[in-house]
């Protein structure tokens, strides 16, 4: 619970430097192409909660102004989702790797914020064990559907994005409650 509040304190720290500074509003070029490399942080939900709390990634995101309003996405990365110790046995799982494959869209709905939308999919590169043992409801890696809603405020360079992320399949649900801080600029 106290990395959950810290999070929470960061985040908000974060969005009064922005709110603070006079940093110019984002403002999409039609046609043009931005790039951003962010960092990412949150707590993990669902299945995954039993194994997991907590998510720290990095990923890199290609974007496209259609009009003043709408740019579509193109994300990727790598998220680690630290184990964390067995009640039963006091043994720590072994973390889970994720890579992250999305296409999304994002709608500026005032100046400097937006809404977002993605979909895609996730690719287990790990599984979450302890003592060499796969437990039966994490399963073996797969790749998971992955829908995530989300919203954001974006300045010429800074973008910070709150958004729930879902994976799904494989009889093993789980999602992150994420938040974003990304450095972008055009090409």
């Amino acid at each position: 619970m106290k990395k959950v509040t810290n999070l929470v304190a960061a985040a908000a720290v974060a969005v009064a430097i922005f709110f603070g500074s006079s940093a110019k509003a984002q403002t999409i070029t039609p046609n043009q192409f931005r790039f951003g490399l962010g960092v990412e942080s949150g707590v993990v939900t669902g299945d995954a909660h039993d194994y997991s709390n907590l998510y720290l990634g990095g990923t890199a995101r290609l974007q496209y102004g259609v009009s003043k309003n709408v740019a579509l996405t193109l994300t990727s990365g790598y998220y680690n989702f630290f184990g964390k110790n067995d009640p039963l046995t006091g043994e720590k799982y072994q973390s889970l790797g994720m890579v992250p494959v999305k296409v999304g869209v994002k709608y500026f709905f005032a100046p400097s914020f937006y809404l977002s939308g993605e979909a895609g999919i996730g690719i287990e590169t790990k599984a979450f064990e302890h003592q060499g043992v796969v437990d039966d409801r994490a399963s073996e890696t797969s790749t998971k559907l992955l829908l995530s809603p989300g919203v954001g405020y974006a300045s010429k360079h800074w973008d910070l994005g709150v958004r729930y992320e879902n994976y799904s399949g494989q009889d093993f649900n789980y999602g992150v409650v994420g938040l974003r801080l990304a450095y972008g600029f055009g090409l």
